[in-house]
């Protein structure tokens, strides 16, 4: 019987690269927010299991886990890949609560929670991974965004927190901190940072891919990192080197 695992936003992107590599090896099950379109389509290529879960609302959490529950009896790898960028890009000084507060409750509150719950089954088995997608917004300052960056720094600790408690049992935690990748969430200013690679922004000057994240995971899935827990992988092109 092939392993157990969940991607949370598993439909496109990064997510969709990481159910792709993982249904090799794994029973998969990909969370969807609102686009049941993307997701089934995932589903129909790869034999992913999809289910609804948003993240920021308790009570889809809850239903998410129960509906997991009732199907399967263990998860091996957990994979917090679901998140999102503020709606609109705004100046620190302009930034407003609303935003803040969305940020906060789907990519911290909701992954914390969820790996909170996911957690306790493993303990009872004394044996799992967890994997959380970060960014390299965690330690880049970016002033236009400043309630993503936030939440990015957060989920860094929360890495560390899950794997202290969690290492005397066997499961092991990692964060995966993508760069630059090619994705729908950074498709509106794509051409600008194409140009910035290009000057030099990246040691490897070329865009990350979705692709490259996922093999990051594949290492993680296939136990090669598991005296390693608490790293911190970047899948950055080199980005987090400082250069003189």
């Amino acid at each position: 019987m092939k392993p157990t695992a969940i991607v949370t936003g598993g439909s496109r992107g990064i997510g969709r690269a990481v159910v792709e590599e993982l249904v090799r090896t794994h029973t998969v099950v990909a969370t969807y927010n609102s686009n049941r379109e993307a997701a089934e389509a995932v589903a129909a290529a790869t034999g992913a299991v999809i289910l609804p879960c948003q993240l920021g609302d308790p009570k889809s959490c809850e239903e998410f886990l129960a509906a997991l529950s009732a199907r399967f009896e263990s998860v091996d790898l957990l994979v917090n890949n679901a998140g999102m960028a503020p709606r609109e890009r705004r100046d620190i000084l302009e930034a407003t609560p609303e935003s803040f507060d969305e940020l906060f409750a789907t990519n911290l509150k909701g992954p914390y929670f969820l790996t909170q719950q996911i957690a306790r089954g493993m303990l009872a088995r004394e044996t799992g991974r967890i994997v959380f997608v970060g960014s390299i917004s965690s330690f880049t300052a970016s002033t236009s965004r400043g309630d993503y960056c936030m939440t990015k720094a957060a989920i860094s600790m929360a890495v560390k927190l899950f794997a202290a408690r969690l290492a005397p049992h066997n499961i092991q935690v990692f964060e995966i901190e993508p760069g630059i990748i090619r994705t729908d969430m950074i498709a509106s200013v794509a051409a600008a940072y194409e140009e910035r690679i290009a000057g030099g922004l990246l040691p490897q000057r070329r865009m990350g891919e979705p692709a490259d994240v996922a093999k990051a995971v594949r290492a993680i899935a296939d136990g090669q990192l598991d005296y390693s827990t608490g790293q911190v992988l970047h899948v950055d092109g080199g980005f987090h080197l400082r250069i003189l």
